[in-house]
């Protein structure tokens, strides 16, 4: 069975597809009477391949595609896409509150936190959670409450599985956004002003940047840039953001709420190749940040290697700290290190990553991004959940005491 990640070649026993909850209790249920380890399988993005257990059985929740609008509240089933959720909620002049990727689970997305472009204005994915049907360990459908909503929001598939969420839309349709590239050369000049504009970015702006090679091979820094607001002010923004170097290419504009999940979706196709990746969090590009990445970029083995980062600002540190299970609420610029091949084999593309994590390891902050974070990442994960944890194993006590379902390592 195949998933995102070509080099996941885990093999489950079983796999049942799913169209309704009570199809899913039943899978719970079969997986308990047969003692077969158990995972959930959605939009099969997790770069780590948790949606597939070897000699286990898969619940593909797939087929749970049913999408309601009623006024500011999207219903979404547990096998909707971003991309999916995000046109329904267009339709009505609306957005919900998603990732970067339009191919992505929206459930996995929002119970393992939900970086995106309206981070700032509207907070993670998961501060949008409004409600959820469970599918607990026991097989028992339930309507998630007061603790266990808790601790979807960042505790990821720790617990159940999600057959429907109930999530909160913002009030837009369009957005200002698009891309402004820099020559590759310029990436010290570009990062180290970037971090000076972040440091002053309005709730209303979402900057997604990195360094990648274009699809000539041109090595190139880039900047997406969404504006959530008022377009003119938007614009100065945008020209700013130009004012950071000299621009190969700055194609920034109105745009609908799904377009920059429908590009982000051909950049990560799922096209053969394989992937691994490391995250981190760093409170801000200082000097010592931005060396460290212009070296790693310069030291890449190949075009499929890329560093993304996402400005984590706004109404996401502004929510409590205790108010959902997601542990970091300080502002901070979340770190994706991204290697991918083809023919030549994982071992040089693990090892820069590794060496790239390594470098920016002095600089980071306790944790990270538990949605992103691997299964061997241990000091990492016992971090990232900060004062939350002790409620977070509480939680998991409660509702699945004997480990059925192990979608995010928890500490």
């Amino acid at each position: 069975m195949k998933v995102w990640n070509s080099a996941v070649t885990t093999q489950p026993a079983q796999v049942v597809r799913c169209g309704n909850e009570a199809e899913v209790s039943a899978a719970v249920g079969r997986a308990r009477e047969e003692g077969l380890p158990l995972s959930v399988l959605g939009g099969g993005h997790d770069w780590a391949g948790r949606a597939l257990c070897e000699n286990g059985l898969v619940i593909d929740v797939g087929g749970l595609k049913k999408i309601t609008v009623e006024d500011d509240v999207a219903t979404v089933g547990g096998g909707v896409t971003s991309l999916e959720a995000m046109d329904a909620a267009g339709a009505t002049g609306q957005a919900v509150v998603a990732g970067t990727v339009g191919s992505v689970g929206l459930t996995g997305l929002t119970i393992g936190g939900g970086y995106g472009p309206q981070l700032g204005s509207r907070g993670l994915a998961a501060d949008n959670l409004l409600g959820a049907r469970v599918v607990l360990a026991d097989g028992t459908a339930v309507e998630a409450d007061e603790d266990l909503l808790w601790a979807l929001k960042g505790g990821g598939g720790n617990f159940g599985v999600v057959t429907e969420m109930r999530v909160r839309l913002s009030p837009f349709e369009t957005a200002t956004a698009g891309v402004v590239l820099f020559p590759g050369e310029q990436a010290s000049e570009v990062f180290a002003a970037l971090g000076d504009l972040l440091a002053q970015a309005p709730d209303e702006l979402a900057v997604l940047s990195g360094a990648m090679d274009l699809p000539d091979g041109t090595p190139a820094v880039y900047t997406n840039p969404t504006w959530v607001g008022h377009p003119p002010l938007g614009a100065e923004w945008v020209r700013r953001i130009e004012r950071l170097g000299t621009p190969m290419v700055s194609q920034v504009g109105p745009v609908s709420s799904s377009a920059t999940l429908r590009a982000a979706d051909e950049m990560f196709a799922a096209d053969g190749r394989g992937w691994t990746l490391r995250t981190l969090n760093v409170p801000e590009l200082s000097s010592e940040v931005v060396k460290a990445i212009v070296t790693a970029v310069q030291s890449k083995p190949s075009a499929n290697d890329v560093i993304n980062m996402h400005h984590f600002h706004g109404a996401a540190t502004r929510m409590a700290p205790d108010s959902a299970a997601f542990g970091q609420r300080r502002e901070h610029v979340m770190v994706e290190i991204i290697s991918g091949w083809r023919d030549d084999g994982p071992e040089l593309h693990e090892k820069w990553a590794d060496e790239t994590l390594n470098a920016l390891k002095e600089y980071a902050l306790p944790g990270g991004y538990p949605n992103l974070l691997g299964p061997d990442a241990h000091a990492q994960i016992v971090q990232a959940y900060g004062n939350n944890a002790a409620r977070l194993r509480s939680v998991k006590e409660k509702y699945d005491p004997q480990g059925v379902f192990t979608a995010i390592p928890l500490p």
